[in-house]
């Protein structure tokens, strides 16, 4: 892996030469024939290969509009492989439309349109293959790595047992030693560490076991960009504490992988049959092309959902101002992403309590027929479908849990946590296989099956599936009725 100002060269030299490439090859006869005689509306054009002076100009300007507009990208820093790709595929097209520009002004020296297009084509593939490719990790190796955590004792075993440089570690600026919360072991500028005891903290520091300090867990962003950190060491007492997994959201979001002591494999989604002290975290469970695949799944299902669904929310809407027994919308509180919350919205199904709350329990004096067919028939999620569109949710995935209950179910089921790492779902392999939260043991068996094997064709089976247990239920409430 290239890093600084190598970093910096190799990606705009890489960058030059690829401008180059992709201008020869859409200047060429072949290529030009083929494109102005089989695409849509460029096939309307003249084969216009550019020559002397013109192609020369043509290489010049291609290459200072696609170097200039990628110029955030030479800088060295943890990105996701997605967002590197689409990052620079955007600052690509405006590259194209800054060349385009040119083309409406009366200039011998402007390229021809179909040049343009087929150079921003070739290069929308290639250049951000290049940026992931030189910003490739070795797998045996972490890298550039940092420490996060507040355990003494932890720190100093974890930085034995990792391979690459380590650079410094960070610590909340305020903790309690493990055996005395009045021992607080303070360090000169803020920070404390825990150990067996205060004393035995003085003595590690003392004798400079430690890399150095780079600031508090607030810094950790700031750290991740600023020294391009390739690796992140959690080090902490307790993995259910906030810091843990908030640094893990982190991570995540910067694409920095994660390693975490063995003794937390149970609340932290990791490889099967990983052997070592460290475990790597799977931070990004899937590869960058199931990601993709599966986010433009999510987006058509729930566009097209909602665009067909669109006269019955109409219908529910009135139906239930009609009925005048509550607001038109519930919302609660569910866990999200590394333990982050956001709102679920469903269509109200239970009459008020006295103080306007809704909730879920269903009482029955509390039950309304419009409730009930809802419910019943799952019309009530529609709602959720906008949650699929803007982000925060898929359509398949582990069910979103109510956040204040999901220190219960891991209380019953110690893996619980291990469902964070990918994003809530609408229905999952737990709903088709009827694994409700009142069996969070049993649910979350399912949850980290469809983790472990998530495909674009298991998404539809369980789609069709969960389909399929709505026709049944419609039917069975007919039957009844």
């Amino acid at each position: 892996m290239v890093t600084g100002w190598r970093y910096r060269i190799v990606s705009l030299c890489g960058v030059v030469l690829l401008t180059v490439f992709a201008v020869l090859v859409a200047n060429h006869n072949l290529p030009q024939s083929l494109f102005t005689t089989y695409v849509p509306v460029f096939n309307r054009l003249d084969v216009t290969v550019l020559s002397g002076r013109s192609l020369y100009w043509a290489l010049g300007l291609s290459v200072v509009a696609v170097a200039g507009s990628l110029i955030p990208l030479y800088k060295p820093q943890p990105r996701r492989v997605l967002d590197t790709v689409f990052l620079t595929q955007k600052r690509l097209i405006v590259a194209g439309l800054a060349l385009s520009t040119l083309g409406y002004f009366n200039w011998s020296y402007r390229l021809p349109r179909a040049t343009v297009t087929m150079t921003i084509g070739v290069l929308v593939i290639v250049v951000p293959s290049w940026f992931v490719w030189i910003r490739r990790r070795p797998a045996a190796s972490e890298g550039r790595t940092i420490l996060i955590g507040d355990d003494a004792d932890q720190l100093q075993r974890v930085t034995a047992a990792v391979s690459g440089p380590v650079l410094g570690y960070l610590c909340p600026s305020v903790v309690a030693s493990r055996n005395d919360t009045d021992g607080v072991l303070a360090v000169a500028d803020g920070g404390a560490l825990f150990a067996e005891s205060t004393d035995e903290a003085i003595r590690e520091v003392e004798r400079a076991q430690y890399p150095e300090r780079l600031g508090g867990l607030a810094r950790l962003e700031d750290v991740l960009v600023e020294y391009d950190i390739d690796t992140v060491v959690l080090a902490f007492q307790q993995a259910d504490r906030a810091e843990f997994f908030g640094s893990l959201d982190v991570c995540h979001e910067h694409g920095v992988a994660a390693k975490a002591h063995r003794e937390y494999a149970d609340k932290v989604l990791v490889d099967e049959g990983v052997v070592g002290e460290l475990v790597d975290i799977e931070v990004e469970p899937w590869d960058p092309l199931d990601h993709l695949l599966k986010r433009l799944f999510d987006i058509v299902v729930a566009g097209t959902a909602l665009l067909v669904l669109s006269p019955v929310i109409v219908l529910i809407v009135i139906a239930l101002k009609l009925e005048g027994q509550g607001p038109v919308f519930f919302s609660q509180t569910r866990t999200y992403l590394y333990g982050e919350t956001f709102q679920i919205l469903k269509f109200r199904t239970l009459k008020p309590e006295k103080g306007g709350e809704v909730g879920t329990v269903i009482d029955e004096d509390r039950r309304t027929p419009l409730g009930t067919f809802l419910r019943t028939t799952h019309l009530d999620e529609i709602p959720q479908l906008w949650s699929i569109l803007v982000g925060d949710m898929s359509v398949v995935g582990p069910r979103p849990a109510q956040t204040e209950l999901e220190p219960g179910f891991e209380s019953e089921a110690v893996q619980w946590k291990q469902r964070w790492f990918v994003k809530p779902g609408l229905t999952g392999l737990a709903q088709i296989n009827n694994a409700t939260s009142q069996e969070p043991d049993e649910k979350i068996q399912y949850d980290l099956h469809y983790i472990r094997t998530q495909s674009l064709r298991l998404d539809v089976k369980i789609l069709l599936r969960q389909f399929w247990k709505v026709v049944e239920d419609v039917v069975e409430l007919v039957a009844r009725n």
